[in-house]
């Protein structure tokens, strides 16, 4: 891509990765892992990695050591089998069967914050990595005098995975703020997205199944850091009082239909506290599914669909899922 400005991602690299635990010639992938300098791990669990606790191992999950080592892998691989990211693993339920193909986890050399009036070029920008906390976006914005990202204090995930899904929290969502963002599609390619051509909607984008968001620009205006940092302890006291934020569970599970709250009409329908084995609806916030021991996936998402099916015949009113359900049952 003729115009990525990588700001140098080999310096983000601890130089830490392992190698590949996979033959150097993968039968199943038909690539030469050799070429990979990241962790490439088959059959690797997932449920210690995602914020339910539950579900099935991905045929493969790879941690690249940087954004070349990523595009090497989409290269070799051009589309062959499916790709996916995972950030911190919230809003997201890996089923039992596990998720076919490769899982990309973006770890420590995607998790950085470069405020661009450091280089002389925007002081109202921050250039952030694919696996930065939202908390930590936010922080830096703060500390720099950037107003408008406070509502990323909010957000529990990280930048690949809120400007994919266009998230937001508070009355805000990353529409607003990103400028563009840096993607690996699948055969490879690194392209720049501007805002525009993700044609964003609520909790959407246009962005391919395939491809992964590397890195995003998020634009601001000039704020006091002090009514910054006041108006991101107000959000996370917000937080602390509505939801069960020390619990298993996955965030918000339903989109808020036009109109309406997914959690009143969830209410409405009789369902806070219901169980299916070891899920629950949250009795603090009736939006949020909870893992209170051993849930399966199955139980999880089997509990997600009652509570749909009895908020339709309560309300005649159908939620969607916001929650990312992926692999085989």
């Amino acid at each position: 891509m003729s115009d990525h400005q990588p700001n140098d991602w080999a310096m983000y690299d601890d130089g830490s990765a392992p190698e590949s635990d996979i033959d150097e010639k993968d039968a199943r992938l038909g690539i030469d892992t050799g070429q990979l300098r990241g962790k490439l791990t088959a059959d690797a669990p997932l449920a210690k990695l995602v914020w339910f606790k539950a579900g099935g191992n991905a045929d493969y999950l790879f941690e690249p050591a940087d954004c070349d080592d990523l595009v090497q892998l989409m290269t070799m691989l051009n589309g062959s089998v499916p790709v996916m990211a995972l950030g911190l693993g919230s809003n997201l339920i890996v089923r039992d069967g596990g998720v076919p193909g490769v899982v990309v986890r973006l770890g420590k050399p995607f998790s950085y914050v470069e405020p661009e009036g450091e280089r002389g070029i925007d002081a109202l920008t921050l250039c952030c990595g694919a696996g930065t906390p939202g908390i930590l976006v936010a922080s830096v914005a703060r500390d720099h005098g950037i107003a408008g990202l406070e509502f990323l204090r909010g957000i529990p995930g990280t930048v690949g995975g809120f400007v994919r899904m266009n998230g937001g929290a508070y009355g805000r969502e990353v529409a607003d703020i990103l400028v563009d963002c840096d993607v690996v599609m699948s055969d490879g390619n690194l392209a720049r997205f501007p805002v525009e051509d993700l044609r964003y909607s609520y909790r959407h984008s246009a962005l391919p199944d395939n491809a992964i968001v590397v890195s995003a620009r998020f634009r601001g205006r000039r704020g006091d850091p002090r009514r910054i940092g006041e108006e991101m302890d107000r959000i996370a006291d917000a937080r602390e009082n509505s939801q069960p934020l020390r619990t298993k569970t996955g965030g918000s599970t339903f989109k808020n239909p036009e109109g309406h709250k997914a959690w009143e009409l969830v209410d409405r329908a009789g369902c806070r506290g219901m169980r299916l084995g070891d899920a629950q609806v949250s009795e603090k916030h009736t939006n949020f599914l909870i893992n209170t021991g051993e849930a399966s996936s199955s139980d999880i998402e089997g509990l997600g669909e009652e509570v749909r099916a009895r908020v339709y015949k309560e309300t005649g009113i159908e939620l969607s899922w916001e929650i990312q359900r992926v692999g085989r049952p």
